[in-house]
């Protein structure tokens, strides 16, 4: 089978769990709290990205890795998955699970606007456009199309739903590219947000037991979410020719997760909600495109940190 034939049966898969993980959220929050969800979903990841590593044969690379790096990939943790998942969860708990997922996918759009500050650039035209675009969609998704209010919506759970945004960007802000193999990096982060999950339970109603029937949405986030799918995704990103191939596979994801809500837990998907997605997919198709653009027109010298990366 052809290489870029693997690589888009792998991202199709990868889509596929991805579009459930909303629907899985609601079910696991339904048996367990948002803290209890985080705690054991991220403990099974933990537990599979190790025997990924032990069955790549990498564990001796892990030990090699400069202690500096390890610390910086364990204080990553802190934001993804801690905090993160902490207020994910906690959103999807207060909201319909078709608000906190389209909200949620805002966070390109938000990676742009904090490379402002953190990284020095400027914002052309085009992508202080998209992030209108963008804005303009979350707005008409949280208030389901009436614009002077929230409705019965959480302000809390919006709230956190945007935050769950900025964490995300910010994190890919400070993931550089340190050469570490990106399942060490994931280990080292997952175990330093297992620890630290640990560590601040008492805070969130100590260690609890998950009911029985809990167990099979738990495992499901843990390997789906958080764990195979991330390690299924870098794989086909090293078979494809380029990114850009299967890159624009993954956008059809939200549109999916809005499908299996409705004919898995039956919520009624609403009509401002698709419009709005479909705005914010959009503006960050469209920001992605521009940069391809620019990046033809403009190549990047051979020693150039872009180049290099």
């Amino acid at each position: 089978m052809p290489r870029q034939t693997q690589a888009a049966l792998l991202t199709l898969l990868v889509v596929l769990f991805w579009s459930t993980a909303a629907t899985a959220f609601k079910i696991g929050l339904r048996l367990v709290t948002p803290y209890t969800l985080l705690l054991y979903s991220v403990a099974i990841s933990t537990l599979v990205l190790l025997l990924i590593l032990i069955l790549q044969g990498k564990l001796a690379a892990l030990r090699r890795t400069p202690a500096q790096v390890l610390v910086r990939a364990a204080l990553l943790g802190i934001l993804n998955p801690w905090l993160y998942y902490l207020v994910l969860f906690k959103a999807y708990s207060l909201l319909p699970g078709q608000i906190a997922m389209s909200l949620n996918y805002g966070w390109p759009l938000v990676l742009t606007l904090l490379s402002v500050p953190i990284l020095g650039q400027t914002l052309a035209k085009t992508q202080v456009a998209a992030v209108a675009v963008s804005f303009f969609g979350a707005i008409l998704i949280a208030t389901q199309g009436q614009y002077t209010g929230f409705g019965e919506l959480s302000r809390l759970g919006l709230l956190l739903a945007g935050g769950s945004t900025l964490i995300w960007a910010t994190f890919w802000l400070f993931n550089a590219q340190d050469g570490l193999d990106p399942v060490i990096k994931l280990l080292v982060g997952f175990s330093a947000g297992l620890g630290l999950a640990l560590l601040a339970s008492p805070w969130f109603g100590g260690l609890v037991l998950p009911p029985p029937q809990a167990w099979l949405p738990l495992i499901y986030i843990g390997l789906f979410e958080m764990g195979i799918t991330f390690v299924l995704w870098l794989t086909a990103l090293q078979l494809s020719a380029t990114a850009a191939r299967i890159g624009n596979l993954v956008y059809v994801t939200p549109f999916l997760s809005l499908l299996f809500l409705r004919l898995v837990l039956g919520e009624p998907i609403h009509g401002a909600t698709c419009i709005g997605l479909a705005l914010i997919v959009g503006s960050i198709l469209s920001q992605q495109w521009q940069t391809r653009c620019a990046d033809k027109k403009n190549p990047p010298p051979p020693h150039s940190a872009k180049g290099d990366t």
